[in-house]
């Protein structure tokens, strides 16, 4: 496990403040295009300071108060990560938790929260709300310590027009309350996730059952048709738990289809995966996209990258782990021939970085940059390559036997 330090692409103070458990309380106002509550975060102090610095971006905070009064805060913008929240704390010693509750909304420009017209989706009949907080957008969708290597539990109470479900990257906790024309639905993630890794899906959708845990949500013009596409998932969730001999371990694994203007073709949200609807074929042929985030259950989410330098071990191990999984569900030979057709793409972005590139190395330097500016197929396919390479010398055999000790000694770290 990595020691805590801070990150170059947070500005939070992580050296000082460890955040345990986040309680989310929010509502969705579709008018105002805006989120709107309070979360509150409970927290304890590694070492001596008196500031709780937050990563924040687009947030207009009305109130902070530690343990129930009123704290002072301060903004410090920053060109490229946002706007640095910095709240006053009292006297604490270190190792004692305390709870530290900010009032805040977000606004349109919030880049993690999604708002689509009813013109923007399938059916076309209400609005829909989905977030996107990987890399770091999680800072504007709530006060955070927006960074892998800073990881909690969390809860979250969500209310939301009374047309609409709510779906968020953790398990339902309660049945949702109706009271005049909003519901409340809440939710708990039991397992420690990065900020990166909370989602929130708010729409007219319907479900369907598609195996003893999961499920698959949809527009209901599109669900049937959601259902059938990925009716292997437990299959996939059954295969990799057997080349990785270590059981799934975040209790439903949840699917749900987004609108037709879903931008990403799948994001690995506990719980909750997002696939875009272009992977609707009618004949399960594009399901490997369905593979690889059930592969980050174990590679990404349960071990998580310690900084966004270093995210090929989020993706170059989901790569292998996602081409295991289909070589058993098709044959041997699909292994090695979906890695050929990986190895093309990671040549076009080499060659379309220009091969001395920054941005073309395993390991890049990322200072002052977004990471989202460094995205490519590097990450995906030099970090599968290298793994590639690691197995042909000392055997497949030999390989996954040190890919399940790799996830024994690392689930719940990050690397």
């Amino acid at each position: 496990m990595c020691n805590l330090r801070q990150d170059k692409h947070s500005l939070a103070n992580v050296d000082a403040v460890r955040v345990s458990h986040i309680d989310l309380t929010l509502a969705a106002d579709f008018e105002r295009r805006a989120l709107h509550g309070h979360v509150a975060l409970t927290s304890s102090l590694i070492s001596p300071t008196n500031t709780f610095v937050l990563d924040s971006k687009a947030l207009v905070v009305h109130r902070a108060t530690v343990d129930g009064v009123d704290a002072s805060f301060r903004h410090v913008d920053d060109a490229v990560f946002g706007t640095a929240l910095h709240v006053t704390l009292p006297a604490l010693a270190l190792g004692v938790p305390f709870t530290a509750r900010i009032y805040y909304e977000t606004t349109p420009e919030s880049t993690a929260v999604q708002w689509l017209p009813k013109e923007q989706t399938a059916d076309k009949t209400h609005p829909y709300l989905f977030t996107q907080c990987q890399a770091i957008h999680a800072r504007s969708l709530l006060p955070c310590q927006d960074c892998p290597l800073a990881s909690s539990t969390y809860s979250a109470a969500i209310t939301v027009p009374s047309w609409a479900t709510c779906l968020v990257s953790a398990v339902a906790r309660a049945d949702p309350v109706t009271t005049g024309d909003v519901t409340t639905f809440s939710y708990h993630q039991a397992i420690a996730v990065p900020s990166y890794l909370i989602a929130i899906v708010i729409g007219a959708l319907e479900s369907r059952e598609i195996g003893p845990r999961s499920r698959v949500w949809c527009e209901p013009s599109l669900v049937d048709a959601a259902a059938y596409e990925f009716a292997q998932t437990e299959s996939f969730l059954q295969h990799a738990e057997a080349i990785m001999n270590q059981a799934y371990v975040w209790g439903r694994y949840d699917l749900v289809c987004l609108p037709p203007s879903f931008p990403l073709g799948g994001m690995e949200n506990p719980c909750l995966t997002f696939a875009t609807p272009t992977l609707l074929a009618g004949d399960q042929s594009l399901a490997d996209v369905i593979a690889h985030e059930i592969a980050h259950s174990w590679t990404g989410n349960l071990i998580t990258n310690h900084t966004w330098e270093n995210f090929w071990l989020n993706e170059g191990w989901t790569m292998w782990l996602q081409r295991k999984i289909m070589a058993r569900i098709h044959s041997p030979l699909h292994f090695d021939f979906d890695a050929s057709i990986g190895w093309n793409d990671l040549q076009h972005s080499i060659d379309r970085y220009g091969a001395a590139h920054e941005f073309t190395k395993l390991v890049p330097t990322l200072d002052g940059c977004d990471p989202d500016d460094a995205f490519s197929s590097v990450p995906y396919e030099k970090g599968f390559n290298f793994l590639y390479y690691l197995s042909k010398v000392v055997g497949d055999d030999q390989f996954e036997l040190f890919a399940q000790a790799y996830v024994q000694h690392f689930k719940y770290k990050t690397v």
